[in-house]
């Protein structure tokens, strides 16, 4: 029947296949196709939403394996008739997905072949679907899998769906079946979820903006998602969504759903509602499964939509006695000196932070996120833009210890064996005012040609006249920002930031490192990276990132189980170096509220230029844990929202890292190691060399012309007994502790934490930082990157 190869040809003509066959083959073919597509056709079915779009609850879990909370499923969908769906909303959907909805056949061939081939690219397959594809594929919720067989079993059912049931249907299924974000499956439950009213009642403006949040969540809800990327903030999303909105509202003027008139009522995002309204998920167990759900999706195991139709079962770090002792230890200092109503211009917004980390794993043991979770939804044990201050300074001493100072007759370049490691022994000038030097001695500029002067807490010089000199472990004690400074320009601040981040910092949470003020803390990363840093030092070097879940399961078995990644950021001898240091913080400077009797804590203090955030983060050789404390307006309707400052804050004349913050660091370490055997640092080894052994005089600013007066007139002055040498500090015995607060000898100002310093004052209180110009503006420490001249900086 197949006269092939031909028995009536010669030579190669015997393998060239007749007309006869090859018309043949074509319509076998074809007609083969034909007849699968056929049966393919005949043995799909319509989808019944109700039957599969449902959602299941997740269930969290204690470290212990105890239940924390089972949520997920408690906003379901619920289907409402098109009638119930305003016009508006259909139109906005149509317009910005679809707008040949009603007169297409229901798939996009263009569409469907661009995701085939990302699909083979190995990338997504979103993109490119019509509203009636769309609606197949959310009804099609037991078969989510990102194969070929799956979309071309949704495209048959696609144009099955578009033959056999009405277009109003159609919309009507897919308004009721699609993901808007917050859990929230249909329009009645996102009308719900974001605006607190029935989808009936929804207004022209409304409808763009959860049109825009089909698109999805993550990057258009303007609560946020940082806790699933950095790049989600709630300032980022809102921006989107505004901008989504309003190509939403401007194509629904074009294609003539929508007059000009009506549209030019909403120029800007609706007011929306807080993202949780969970009664369980008040308190701390909000930021909890925020914290452990991001986790988890970050894993790429789960997908975010998979997670919200629930199903899995989820075992955290979280331990449910430290993360009560921590919010008890908050709440103690809140109440006692935070008062609204008695300050209104200090007190109000007044905002902590906190997260716990085990130094042995990176498992994150407590975090504080704010009051409630139903009430204040960003997290401030993540993300929240505070800047740290001189917690940072450690990262600048590591990298000293780990890659030394440059040859000042070097290139800017230089390999390690042409570096000279440095020790705690070294000696900085601690003098305030202090012209900042590159490495090589010339004086740094910025590209106005503008010098840097670094201000000390309170312009106090600390060291000895003429040259002010001190070494490393007193300018930490003390939080000296001039001697911190002109070590990050020997080191080289790409040296100080690969520290930072070799100890677990995250590079987008790092601030530019092309100015001096690098050095002491412009960078805004999270109390959980903190503490997870802090911990690195802890393990003598070995960096383990935060993590808060263990395993993930669901009816199928585990489909995710964490392990421990360990790299040697450090070695031992620089981690345990600069331990020893930050002991010394704690022991005997700006740091001694954060003592705990029996036991070993190093930890370093940190307040910003402006008084605009606060830090302490400390560690025993068992715990991490990291407080940080702001004032930010919780009111997402307030435009262009800034950090407040917090001069007069508490009744106190300014906050420091060596109030609050350390007061709620050591009541919550107290409970937290109570049934804990105390364990002592590891004894350091010897290191570096001692730099600056003999220096020149340090430069010394040019006298303004009222200072020459003076000099002309006044004898040289003496320096003051309590700034004029580095002595050891008295023991608590002796007298009483110039951090105290409840003492009662010999301190003025009521015992804020600067008075009786006998060094130049704790960490820093923060000034005016001052413009080339002279003209005195004041800057927060962010802002000092931008230019030269007379730099305060964030301080302490």
């Amino acid at each position: 029947m197949i006269d092939y190869p031909r028995r009536d040809k010669d030579g190669w003509y015997r393998w060239v296949p007749s007309w006869k066959l090859v018309s043949g083959l074509c319509i076998a073919f074809f007609g083969t196709m034909v007849a699968a597509a056929g049966l393919a056709y005949a043995m799909v079915k319509v989808p019944v939403v109700s039957e599969t779009a449902t959602a299941q609850n997740n269930v969290y879990y204690w470290a212990d394996g105890s239940q924390m909370v089972a949520t997920g499923g408690e906003r379901n969908r619920q289907s409402v008739n098109l009638a119930q769906i305003p016009k508006d909303m259909r139109n906005a959907v149509i317009s910005q997905e679809n707008k040949t909805f009603y007169s297409d056949s229901g798939i996009d061939p263009k569409g469907i072949a661009r995701a085939v081939l990302n699909m083979a690219k190995g990338g997504d397959t979103q993109g490119g679907s019509t509203i009636t594809q769309q609606y197949v594929k959310n009804a099609m919720l037991n078969d989510q899998s990102q194969t070929i067989s799956r979309k071309v079993k949704e495209i048959f059912v696609s144009i099955k769906v578009g033959a056999e049931v009405k277009k109003d249907k159609i919309l009507e299924g897919y308004l009721n079946s699609a993901y808007y974000g917050r859990g929230a499956y249909g329009i009645q439950a996102a009308s719900r979820a974001y605006f607190n009213v029935d989808a009936v009642d929804l207004n022209a403006g409304q409808c763009a903006f959860l049109s825009a949040m089909l698109k999805g969540a993550t990057y258009y809800d303007p609560a946020g998602a940082t806790s699933i990327d950095a790049a989600a903030t709630p300032k980022a999303n809102s921006e989107r969504a505004r901008r989504q909105m309003q190509d939403t509202l401007d194509k629904m003027v074009d294609y003539g759903h929508l007059s000009q008139e009506e549209r030019a009522k909403y120029t800007d995002l609706p007011k929306w509602e807080n993202p949780r309204s969970n009664t369980q998920l008040g308190g701390q167990i909000g930021y909890l499964v925020d914290l452990a759900k991001a986790s988890v999706i970050k894993t790429g195991k789960v997908t975010q939509k998979q997670l919200e139709q629930g199903g899995y079962s989820i075992y955290t770090t979280f331990e449910k006695k430290k993360v009560d002792e921590l919010e008890a230890a908050v709440n103690k200092v809140y109440k006692k000196n935070i008062d609204p109503e008695k300050r209104p211009k200090t007190d109000t917004h007044v905002q902590f932070g906190g997260a716990s980390v085990d130094p042995e794993t990176g498992a994150i043991k407590a975090i504080y996120g704010g009051q409630d979770a139903t009430k204040h939804f960003t997290n401030n044990a993540d993300v929240t833009g505070a800047q740290v201050g001189s917690t940072f300074k450690p990262f600048v001493l590591a990298a000293a210890m780990k890659w030394g100072v440059r040859d000042p007759k070097g290139a800017e370049v230089q390999p390690l064996e042409e570096r000279t490691i440095v020790s705690p022994k070294s000696l900085y000038s601690g003098q305030n005012n202090l012209k900042i030097n590159n490495y090589d001695g010339s004086v740094w500029q910025n590209e106005k040609g503008e010098q840097w002067r670094q201000e000390n807490d309170g312009k106090e010089s600390v060291g000895e006249a003429p040259d002010y000199k001190i070494d490393l472990r007193v300018a930490m004690r003390e939080s000296v920002n001039s001697a911190f400074v002109q070590l990050g320009m020997d080191v080289g601040l790409d040296k100080v930031k690969e520290a930072a981040i070799d100890a677990g910092l995250l590079e987008g949470s790092l601030a530019g490192s092309g100015y001096p003020s690098f050095s002491i803390g412009v960078s805004d990363p999270s109390a959980i990276r903190m503490a997870g840093t802090y911990a690195t030092f802890a393990e003598s070097g070995k960096q383990r990132d935060p993590y808060s879940v263990t395993k993930v399961t669901n009816k199928d078995g585990t489909v995710y189980t964490h392990t421990v990644k360990t790299k040697q950021a450090f070695t031992a001898k620089v981690a345990d170096n600069v331990t020893d240091v930050l002991k010394t913080v704690v022991e005997e400077g700006t740091g001694t509220n954060a003592q705990l009797p029996g036991r070993e804590v190093a930890g370093k203090t940190g307040t910003t230029d402006g008084n605009k955030s606060a830090w302490f983060v400390g560690y025993t050789p068992q715990l991490s844990t990291a407080i940080s404390m702001f004032r930010y307006p919780d009111d997402e309707t307030i435009k262009n929202r800034t950090f407040l400052e917090m001069y007069g804050t508490g009744g106190e004349e300014e906050i420091h890292g060596a109030s609050f913050p350390s007061h709620i660091w050591r009541d919550y370490m107290e409970d937290a190691l109570k049934d804990t055997k105390p364990e002592k640092f590891p004894k350091p080894e010897p290191i570096g060399e001692v730099i600056n052994d003999a220096p020149p005089p340090s430069p010394t600013p040019s006298p303004s012309k009222t200072e020459k007066e003076e000099e002309e007139t006044s004898p040289s002055p003496t320096p003051s007994p309590s700034h004029s040498a580095i002595t050891p500090s008295p023991s608590a015995s002796d007298t009483c502790d110039v951090f105290d607060w409840n003492c009662e000898g010999g301190q003025e100002n009521g015992g804020h934490e600067n008075a009786g310093n006998e060094i130049g004052g704790p960490e820093g209180s923060p000034s005016p930082s001052i413009s080339p110009s002279g003209s005195g503006e004041e800057d927060d420490s962010r802002g000092n990157q931008n230019g030269g001249g007379f730099i305060a900086g964030p301080n302490g």
